[in-house]
């Protein structure tokens, strides 16, 4: 099957029921918590906070659960690919015991959740593993196994799974989850509002004054006063931390369509081969289940998902030739420098401001525990693993200056390299922009980002990124300019999709 002839469209946006969009506020706020963003990571806090009598106001730039996670494979594990021996090595046994008991009481938390509010979010519990095709990688899965058995996970080194095909080995942690996240966060926000939280939605946060009270700007002009603001955007909107420096963005592509039930595995599975390959089955009924296949990653803004989306297909229908693909979508990842999210005080100096961010692809099982641990923290109460998550760490920065270095050079390149080349005289024009293309090109003395609709008429925007102004390019497949220094995304009219950057691409004249 082509997949471009797949409608780009998240099943768990598709099958949630849409609701009534929660208004933005029509005046300025003062509450005791401000929680920007409405994913995982910002409802399960402002849940949290609620349950504890704190006045929370949740300020979504979009739709509840809509963005990053909306997009999300939906898996609830605490086995995070090769973590455990990366961190029993790095940080040491504690560290990696402490990663393990957060995550998996994260896991334990949200299926409490879902029990007490009755809600039908296709819970499921499954074994996860981490796989490997080629034999080579065997010690490495040996090791993992080890190291996550001493973290406290119930882990082992397997050879035979429910795959269709044949591993060299795999890690296998029992006892996890998959879910359907939009209705298992549609649920939370509604308890949020009956233990007395505010849900705001399109409403995007642009400025944030630190203080006694904090004070967060809308887009709007709305001033929202707070005693404690969390940050939970997926990547910071706010720099002051220069956790920018800190973090690395990739996209991550998905399709999926319904299988026989008799062919579909039962387990969840990922492997770090191929540019990963994540396999998980959701139920459908009437003998079916939905096949999510998740992989070819890369920087946004720097490759053609076209065709990577066809390499994706290709692989899913090679593997499970039963499916019949019917949707596909893409998501965003954070990665940190050194594997662990920042989850605490946004910066040094902090005391009323907190992040959670670099979930590095976990943000189910990440966003949940972010939720418990910010909930502790903004009341003042230590948990066991604040320091293994504290933003503010150095000591983990340093031991892994090499990923630290290596994503700056990138960096430095995109910012550099992509100003010169459509300024050398090789760059296309907009006659050479087909319908629904875009590309970068020299206008006089600067660069503007063109797009060619599909009825042929031509839209013309800065090409700076409104971020840190990184040259923004095309993904024709997503109908988005990306920036691959830091994620931000925009839709043709340079409306912001994705932050880190909270205002849009200014038009520009051809």
């Amino acid at each position: 099957m082509n997949a471009e002839r797949v409608p780009n469209e998240s099943y768990w946006l598709q099958t949630a029921p849409p609701g009534d969009p929660a208004p933005p506020p029509d005046g300025d706020l003062e509450v005791d918590v401000a929680v920007v963003g409405g994913g995982i990571a910002g409802l399960s806090t402002a849940w949290e906070l609620a349950r504890q009598g704190r006045e929370v106001a949740v300020l979504e730039a979009g739709r509840l659960a809509a963005s990053v996670t909306g997009h999300t494979t939906a898996k609830l594990t605490a086995l995070h690919t090769l973590v455990y021996d990366r961190l029993r090595r790095t940080r040491g046994p504690e560290a990696a015991r402490l990663y393990a008991h957060s995550q998996s009481e994260a896991i334990r938390r949200a299926e409490e959740c879902a029990r007490e509010l009755g809600v039908d979010c296709e819970w499921e519990e499954a074994a996860a593993h981490t796989y490997a095709e080629n034999p080579r990688r065997v010690g490495e899965l040996r090791a993992e196994a080890e190291a996550a058995r001493e973290a406290g996970l119930d882990a082992e080194f397997v050879t035979e799974t429910d795959l269709p095909f044949p591993v060299a080995g795999a890690v296998r942690v029992n006892g996890q989850a998959q879910f359907h996240p939009r209705k298992y966060l549609l649920a939370l926000a509604e308890d949020l509002r009956r233990h007395g939280g505010t849900v705001y939605e399109n409403t995007r946060v642009t400025g944030l004054t630190e203080g006694e009270p904090c004070v967060l700007t809308t887009e709007a002009g709305v001033r929202v006063r707070a005693s404690k603001v969390v940050v939970a955007t997926h990547y910071p909107v706010f720099d002051r931390a220069l956790l920018f420096a800190r973090l690395s963005s990739r996209r991550e592509l998905v399709v999926a369509g319904p299988i026989p039930e008799e062919h579909a595995p039962r387990h969840m599975y990922i492997t770090p081969e191929r540019s990963t390959r994540s396999v998980r089955t959701a139920p459908l009924g009437e003998g079916r289940r939905l096949l999510i296949v998740t992989g070819e990653h890369f920087t946004p803004g720097t490759a053609d998902a076209e065709e990577r989306f066809e390499r994706l297909a290709a692989w899913a229908q090679r593997h499970f030739p039963q499916v019949t693909l019917t949707h596909r979508w893409a998501t965003q990842d954070n990665d940190s420098t050194d594997t662990v999210p920042l989850v605490g005080p946004l910066h040094v100096g902090s005391r009323h401001t907190y992040v959670a961010t670099g979930f590095g692809g976990w943000g189910m099982s990440g966003g949940i525990m972010a939720g418990r641990l910010l909930a502790d923290l903004v009341g003042g109460r230590e948990v066991a693993w604040s320091a293994l998550y504290d933003p503010r760490r150095l000591g983990p920065v340093v031991r892994e200056g090499g990923r630290f270095l290596t994503h700056q050079a990138q960096v430095a390149r995109h910012f550099v390299g992509d100003r010169i080349a459509p300024l050398a005289g090789s760059g296309p024009s907009p006659d050479d922009i087909a319908p629904g293309d875009g590309a970068v090109v020299r206008v006089g003395a600067g660069l503007c980002a063109v797009h060619r609709d599909e009825e042929g008429r031509l839209h013309a925007l800065s090409a700076r990124c409104t971020h840190l102004g990184c040259i923004v390019s095309f993904n024709r497949a997503e109908q988005a300019w990306e920036c691959p220094c830091h994620g931000s995304r925009f839709a043709p009219d340079g409306a912001v999709v994705q932050g880190p950057a909270v205002r849009p691409l200014p038009r520009r004249d051809l």
